[in-house]
């Protein structure tokens, strides 16, 4: 005697939900903002295409080192604050990058959960405000 189940609609689900996550992937590396992520020990974990052309450092550079020390800049604070549930809006960071060009971003903090809503890191959604900057000094 056999057993059996139909799995389609779970199936079709499954390949549904992975379909999502490859365009959001490609939407979040090719996005023409710079996006960085860090999980719940300050360690980088995402970075996409425009962090790397603004920083130097390519995405497979950055992975798993700690944002503070990879950019020569004190966002501990505003990390610390969203992997507390506070979130900030618009603050400016000015850093030098690879190239030791002094570069600036205006960053959006946002506190990333988990299914349980589980803090699990912050996610940065910046503008390059270099020109801007350097035009109004």
């Amino acid at each position: 005697m056999g057993v059996a189940q139909d799995v389609t609609v779970s199936t079709k689900h499954d390949r549904a939900v992975a379909s999502a996550a490859r365009e959001l992937r490609t939407l979040i590396n090719t996005a023409n903002a710079p996006i960085f992520g860090v999980d719940v020990n300050g360690n980088i974990n995402e970075w996409n295409d425009k962090t790397a052309e603004i920083t130097g450092y390519t995405r497979d550079e950055a992975l798993l080192m700690p944002l503070t020390t990879l950019l020569e800049f004190t966002v501990k604070d505003i990390m610390d604050k969203a992997l507390n549930g506070v979130e900030t809006s618009n603050f400016d960071i000015e850093f030098k990058n690879r190239d030791n060009e002094t570069r600036h971003i205006l960053v959006n903090a946002t506190t990333r959960r988990d299914e349980n809503a589980n803090i699990i890191g912050v996610l940065g959604v910046a503008q390059d405000v270099t020109k801007g900057t350097k035009h109004d000094r």
